[in-house]
């Protein structure tokens, strides 16, 4: 998992024309952003070549977030050439983020 920071996100993730990139955008003390952990790093794990996953700490960089209409954590977007494809607000299951993702591969 790719950690961001508002000077890389474009680099990595609007810049990416190969992959699909998954972004978390979290805080150290979301409750539910813990329990997403795990489950990214299987994610990442399972589609390893296919999707990029990296995470934005909103606290540490407080930046781009907003630019993407982020509220609430955790909140992942995929992001297909640059452009956000899919939108999920809250913790969810690995089958779930399957289910997600894979329209989009």
């Amino acid at each position: 998992i790719v950690e961001l920071t508002d000077e890389t996100f474009a680099r990595v993730v609007l810049e990416n024309q190969s992959k699909p990139v998954l972004v978390d955008f979290l805080a150290e003390w979301c409750g539910p952003c813990r329990v997403l952990a795990p489950i990214l790093e299987e994610i990442a794990k399972q589609y390893q070549g296919q999707v990029v996953v990296a995470k934005l700490n909103i606290e540490e960089h407080a930046a781009t977030a907003p630019k993407y209409h982020v509220r609430s954590i955790p909140t992942l977007l995929l992001f297909k050439q640059g452009k956000v494809v899919a939108t999920q607000v809250g913790a969810a299951s690995s089958k779930e983020l399957s289910g997600f993702l894979e329209p989009h591969l």
